[in-house]
């Protein structure tokens, strides 16, 4: 069992991320009595109903008895691994502690979700969170279908000479199914800041004329981990919030915690959708 308490995994540069991952896999079949998971869900602000929704519920974990996870630092991130099986008998594995990168735990913990469930046999990973419009047809609580990336954090989860194409790194594939779910669906690059400061205006307007629709302070770095681990990856983007500059409103947590709220029923049940069908 892991705990905060002790010395932290990731504490010692010399360790390795994979086989600490392949441990923290390990103990996930240990705990929830499920050998395999085929998909994964990071589940971010406004889209933990989901989780209800998907399947019958298998066993919920404290994250923090798994080596090498965090409990959350955000007000609204469960702190639990929950696994699900899903109606077509396949199994998914709901990461509920998602570890920020402006935390400054480093690039290593902030993966490691992705990581473990790479390891633990999960083929899709479905990265979920709320973010910032740019576009001004995109009103909160509207989801988006995250189409590319661009990552200002100036980091990477891959260390070394470690070189990988992310060409198609948001999976057109999903997002067609997405789509043939709810038509509707946008769609949008998300550019990652490293937070935890909102952006101003100018950063915004610098986002939006490099080519970015969504600003966050996360799932870039998750991303380039799944697909490093040879998983597929479909994101999408509560915009709980005009971004700064975009919205003539001061920006707040407590805005996007009720944007959230406010359409966690009707997009959860989205993604429950999209879930069925991958």
């Amino acid at each position: 069992m892991a705990s905060e308490d002790a010395a932290h995994p990731f504490d010692d540069p010399t360790a390795d991320p994979a086989e600490i991952a392949r441990i923290a896999a390990e103990q996930i079949a240990e705990r929830t009595g499920v050998e395999n998971h085929d998909i994964a869900l990071t589940l971010g602000s406004g889209w933990g109903k989901a989780a209800d929704l998907i399947g019958e519920t298998v066993a919920v974990v404290p994250a923090t008895d798994i080596l090498g996870f965090r409990s959350p630092a955000v007000p609204g991130h469960v702190g639990t691994l929950r696994s699900v099986r899903l109606p077509n008998g396949k199994h998914a594995l709901v990461l509920g502690a998602r570890t920020h990168f402006y935390e400054d735990h480093g690039v290593r913990s902030v993966v490691h979700g992705v990581r473990a469930a790479a390891a633990s046999g999960a083929k899709v990973m479905i990265l979920t969170n709320g973010a910032g419009g740019i576009k001004q047809t995109w009103s909160p609580g509207t989801p988006v279908l995250i189409s590319d990336h661009i990552n200002l954090t100036a980091a990477s989860p891959l260390e070394g000479a470690t070189f990988v194409d992310l060409t198609d790194l948001y999976s057109k594939r999903l997002r067609d199914l997405a789509r043939d779910v709810d038509p509707s669906l946008d769609e949008g690059v998300y550019v990652q800041f490293r937070g935890p400061h909102y952006e101003t205006p100018a950063e915004v307007q610098f986002a939006k004329t490099i080519g970015g629709h969504i600003v966050g302070m996360s799932t870039a770095l998750e991303a380039i981990a799944a697909r490093q681990a040879g998983m597929e990856v479909l994101g999408m983007s509560l915009i709980t919030n005009l971004a700064a500059g975009i919205s003539p409103q001061p920006l707040s947590h407590e805005e996007v915690i009720e944007a959230g709220r406010s359409a966690e029923p009707v997009i959860s049940d989205l993604l429950a959708r999209i879930v069925e069908r991958v």
